[in-house]
């Protein structure tokens, strides 16, 4: 059934006759059930020129005298009676020349003036399945995707004058059309593509999807067509640095509501003229959204630092925690990058033993998504038998939003160290067991020296929840603390030079430094603990 009525008929020969398609033809009379979009365009051009026949023939028959064999160009370009060339968008580009006769141009197609072509070819089969390879192509994997187009910001402009021009046909007959009357471009796009897709695919169109499939389009020959706009509405367009061009979509119809109607009218054509060529296709891009992997660590060497410890450009040391866990994780999810954070840090020095310490990593882009758990164990014990500087424990799957309980925990929760310290004065058993009566002592600690470069100067506030010692010999003994996590360790046992009071040294009343340093619990419960 076709989807137009008696009362848009007016309209819709106006339209064709200026140039625009039979799909945005359908826009503009506000069609806005799928169907008729999806059918062929051969099919719908046929079926709009029969049913405008009788508009036509009346069209026609209203132009006063109309001249036997010239039309000439004047008159063509002031239009007669909404007949603005009489172009019939028909398979061929038809134009009537100053001697009455018709030259074809681009025997293939008459490029719509509103759509510049998007609701034409870009909507056939033969262009899915040229998207559709590209997406094979390029080795993700994926059970759904999301589908998103990005169109030349022209587009907006183009429509504007479409729909001024079809406001002011209706305006005559005393109807109104207003701009949310008008389906979108995107809409009726998506509706024409989606089931092609996911025919073409074999698999569904899911805008939760983490695996996106986008097309961004350009039209050159029309690239100037919003420049005026800048002009008149200067406010609209501020150079931002990650836009090569001023002229975003977003820009320009924030300027197009803005502009007056008889301003537009005098800076742009209503309608809009007709493009020699369709859009072009700048980019097929494919991309998978992030996935997350978290586990628990176990660092044993003392030279060995979280991250890669790179000064001035230079590489001190050859790996580190993050690298020789990520390494393995980029090859088997075939991902472009990653993010590694974990629940605190540790030095470079200071070993992790226990249970370990919480981390994450998101694998950016990854290729591969899908594994079962035996192959995330297979993936932790790969990683285990790399090195004998780390172990890894608990690997899993899991959500962004899982990695908040990790991160919460770098300040709401306790952590357990144990230290071997050493006095420059002799010391006797007993002059260390005051230390085990101490019970959540409050310290202020202002930003260590030694990470003075990269955090910013502050005093905080935390608590020494409790102290156990050990005597070794006159000079040394060990000490096991509870603290809040957060605690600056070896700042509590030597002082920083005043920086953090009360300390070991203060307490003790001599000079205490910290000779090793292990961190024996990180009391975060996450990520969920698993049977190995």
């Amino acid at each position: 059934m076709f989807p137009l009525t008696e009362e848009n008929k007016h309209v819709a020969q106006l339209l064709l006759s200026t140039g625009t398609c039979p799909r945005c033809i359908f826009r503009f009379c506000g069609v806005d059930f799928h169907a008729p979009y999806k059918r062929p365009y051969k099919e719908l051009l046929n079926e709009l020129q029969k049913f405008l026949e009788t508009e036509k023939e009346e069209l026609i028959s209203d132009v006063p005298n109309p001249p036997p064999k010239k039309i000439r160009l004047q008159e063509l370009e002031d239009g007669i009676d909404g007949i603005d060339n009489l172009s019939q968008n028909g398979e061929g580009r038809v134009s009537i020349l100053e001697d009455g006769s018709i030259a074809s141009k681009n025997s293939n197609l008459n490029v719509c003036n509103v759509c510049l072509g998007i609701l034409q070819e870009f909507c056939e089969k033969e262009f899915i399945k040229k998207v559709c390879q590209k997406v094979e192509a390029s080795g993700f994997e994926f059970t759904n995707l999301v589908f998103s187009v990005s169109f030349p910001p022209q587009l907006s402009v183009r429509e504007h004058a479409a729909w001024l021009l079809v406001k002011q046909e209706m305006g005559k007959q005393n109807l109104s059309l207003g701009r949310n009357d008008i389906v979108q471009l995107k809409e009726a796009y998506k509706w024409i593509t989606h089931p092609l897709f996911s025919e073409e695919l074999g698999v569904p169109i899911d805008g939760k999807s983490l695996f996106e499939v986008s097309v961004i389009f350009a039209h050159p020959e029309t690239v100037e067509d919003c420049h005026f706009l800048r002009a008149i509405c200067p406010d609209c367009f501020k150079p931002a640095k990650n836009k090569q061009s001023v002229f975003t979509r977003m820009a320009v119809m924030k300027a197009l509501n803005k502009i007056k109607e008889e301003d537009f009218r005098k800076q742009f054509p209503c309608p809009p003229n007709s493009p020699k060529a369709v859009c072009t296709v700048l980019e097929i891009e494919c991309a998978h959204g992030a996935v997350f992997v978290a586990g628990r660590y176990n660092k044993y060497s003392r030279n060995l630092p979280q991250t890669p410890w790179i000064i001035d450009g230079e590489r001190k040391l050859e790996s580190s925690v993050e690298e020789l866990i990520s390494d393995h994780l980029l090859a088997v999810f075939k991902a472009e990058s990653f993010n590694f954070s974990s629940s605190g840090r540790e030095d470079v020095d200071v070993r992790t033993l226990g249970n370990g310490r919480p981390f994450a990593i998101e694998l950016v882009n990854p290729h591969r998504v899908h594994f079962t758990s035996q192959e995330i164990k297979e993936l932790q014990q790969k990683i285990n038998n790399s090195s004998n500087k780390i172990q890894v424990r608990d690997l899993q799957l899991v959500t962004r939003e899982a990695i908040g309980h990790m991160k919460e925990g770098e300040e709401e929760k306790t952590k357990s160290y144990s230290a071997l310290i050493w006095t420059n004065k002799a010391i006797q058993k007993k002059d260390i067991e005051f230390l085990n009566d101490i019970k959540d002592l409050k310290i202020d600690q202002k930003t260590p020296l030694r990470v003075l470069h990269r955090r910013p100067l502050a005093v905080r506030t935390r608590i020494i929840h409790s102290m156990e010692t050990r005597y070794v010999d006159e000079h040394h003994f060990h000490l096991y603390l509870k603290t809040q996590a957060g605690t600056y360790i070896k700042e509590f046992v030597h002082g920083d030079f005043g920086r953090t009071k009360p300390n070991v040294g203060s307490l003790m009343n001599m000079t205490a430094d910290i000779l090793e340093l292990d961190v024996e619990s990180v009391d975060v419960d996450w990520p969920p603990a698993l049977n190995d």
